[in-house]
């Protein structure tokens, strides 16, 4: 579908929704078309298409594809970065947990918020045309409807872990219906109407589609796996995990079972353009250029993280690894993480007279460290030209503000700044590199995280250890460019005790994904967001003073706040999550 993402500009006007709230829970735009003069097999296409577009319609204060602010600088994996707390301040009160206020005018969560069900809207409006033609005069009815299915499902759950009390909203619902929807839903009972959409999507989806980009049967059961492990870990009303439902887990397994996909050869290629929909690609947001349209499909959510000064890119020096990320790619001379010591000593903590962070010696690290941090001294994108001009060699000097947010970078959402797959937009960057909202690495650890829990710890550990695996194959781009082969990955030992092999999971899936945005919601599944957040914040501000005052409250940080707009649309239907 990446080359077959135009749209009829006639039929995309109709679907451009306001922010109010009216507006995107009743989608019908008045005097321009409605269910019954669009209710024809070609224009059902074209709507389909635009509730695909819609997943990728958001901006560097929406996000609603990369969880960089909500996932990554909410956790410990990374700073807001930028110049000082006060640029883009409404993510430094994410990063500081102190977001008392429910309401950031349209920054940010509030937006996020309207764009999620602007997507669900547009899923909805073509479900109820589609829903009206006769099954002879569209023989891809069901077929589209199952995809429609899986987009809104697709947002819903996404909202679920951001707000988790939000309204769940479908096609047949009257205007009268829409409006007195609480948000307020017992737990277990939203996630059984999220997973009911993937279910249709898994029961009428083909394993694979012709055109790429297209929801197919092997992403609905990746997502049925991902569901299903998060509604294992049942919650209370103050958001402390009260049960681990195993049921629950045993479907996870089943349904990771479903899935086929394959690891990238190489860590890297999941980072750059030239890969995008490849074989570990289990279910991803399309971006193209250079397709015939004006600008091209791109995205701008990460457009304030280049590095800053460069020369190279434009700016604004955000989303930057905390010294913490950094410290949990050491490996200790068997080539395993240092689970529990990992943060006793820091690594590149010291720069030298060339603006470099030079090793210690004997020091070894997961090679993942450098397809994810920007470190001086370094190459990075694995592009170096060492001594002429060009070079691609990470420096001190890149830091926008090193004072407040030390000097590390990041490396997967930038490219090469020669890559073709870019435009810039003023000072912005805008790319055509798909993101991965599920990659078969994530399903892998779905499945070994549910073994795990059900005490078939060895098969959970191969699993890791197949990770691992991959790990250790991807040095050579690094190498190549320059880096020092200071790379270390061994294999977890069988007969390994629950506990261990536990903790040798939660650190995989960080060492795997680290600033990609799940770190955050994984914190909050497993229940142990404020003891792991508060231990991080104990030390790191020790070594950033912006986050002397940062503290995370549980029972409140675990979510966002609903956005106020939202309640007094409402006129307070909708309830506040607790503590804001």
């Amino acid at each position: 579908m990446k080359k077959n993402i135009k749209i009829i500009s006639c039929l995309l006007a109709t679907i451009v929704l306001s922010a109010c709230s009216k507006d995107f829970l009743e989608y019908e735009p008045e005097g321009v078309l409605s269910s019954e003069n669009v209710a024809t097999a070609d224009n059902a296409e074209a709507l389909v298409i635009a509730a695909y577009a819609a997943i990728g319609n958001d901006d560097m204060i929406g996000p609603i594809t990369s969880q960089w602010v909500y996932g990554s600088v909410r956790s410990d994996d990374a700073y807001k970065g930028g110049g000082g707390r006060g640029d883009v301040d409404v993510i430094d009160k994410y990063e500081q947990y102190n977001l008392t206020v429910a309401d950031m005018g349209d920054w940010m969560t509030p937006r996020t918020w309207t764009l999620y069900y602007r997507a669900i809207s547009r899923a909805n409006f073509a479900l109820s045309v589609i829903n009206e033609i006769p099954d002879a005069d569209y023989p891809n009815k069901t077929l589209r409807q199952a995809e429609l299915r899986f987009l809104r499902a697709h947002c819903h759950f996404m909202l679920k872990l951001i707000f988790n009390k939000i309204p769940y909203i479908t096609e047949d619902m009257t205007a009268e219906e829409k409006a007195s929807t609480s948000n307020d839903i017992v737990n277990d009972e939203l996630w059984n109407k999220i997973a009911d959409d993937f279910l249709f999507a898994y029961n009428n989806l083909p394993q694979a589609q012709d055109q790429v980009g297209r929801a197919d049967k092997n992403a609905a059961a990746a997502y049925l796996a991902k569901l299903r492990l998060y509604q294992a870990y049942e919650q209370n009303d103050t958001h402390q995990v009260t049960n681990i439902n195993t049921s629950r887990l045993q479907e996870v397994i089943d349904y990771a079972n479903d899935v086929t996909g394959s690891l990238e050869p190489d860590y890297g290629n999941n980072f750059l353009d030239g890969y995008d929909n490849g074989p570990e690609s289990i279910w991803a947001v399309q971006f193209s250029i250079n397709d015939g349209t004006t600008v091209g499909r791109l995205s701008y959510v990460t457009g304030l993280n280049s590095p800053h000064g460069t020369g190279l890119y434009g700016c604004c020096g955000f989303h930057l690894a905390s010294q913490n990320m950094v410290n949990a790619f050491k490996t200790d001379a068997s080539g395993l993480p240092l689970l529990d010591t990992f943060n006793n000593t820091d690594i590149f903590n010291v720069i030298d007279g060339n603006g470099e962070a030079p090793l210690a010696s004997g020091v070894t690290l997961d090679p993942r460290i450098d397809h994810t941090v920007g470190i001086p001294g370094r190459p990075f994108k694995y592009k170096n030209t060492v001594n002429t001009p060009g070079d691609m060699i990470y420096n001190f000097s890149w830091a926008r503000d090193p004072g407040v947010y030390g000097y590390f970078g990041n490396m997967k959402e930038q490219q090469s700044p020669d890559c073709s797959c870019y435009v810039k937009e003023g000072p912005f960057v805008g790319t055509s590199k798909n993101i991965d909202f599920i990659r078969y690495a994530d399903v892998l650890l779905f499945k070994a995280e549910a073994l795990i829990q059900l005490n078939q710890v060895d098969a959970g550990v191969t699993i890791i250890n197949q990770i691992r695996t991959r790990a250790a194959a991807s040095t050579q781009r690094q190498i190549a460019a320059g880096a020092s082969n200071v790379y270390n990955v061994g294999m977890y030992p069988m007969g390994m005790t629950k506990a261990n092999a536990w903790k040798a999971l939660m650190f995989e899936r960080r060492l795997e994904f680290g600033m990609e945005g799940p770190r955050f919601f994984d914190l909050v599944r497993w229940g142990i967001a404020e003891p792991v957040l508060n231990g991080y914040l104990a030390v790191e501000k020790t070594r950033r003073d912006f986050l002397a005052n940062a503290q995370f409250t549980a029972g409140r940080d675990e979510y966002y706040p609903i956005p106020q707009r939202e309640i007094d649309f409402t006129g307070g239907l909708y309830d506040q999550n607790p503590g804001y």
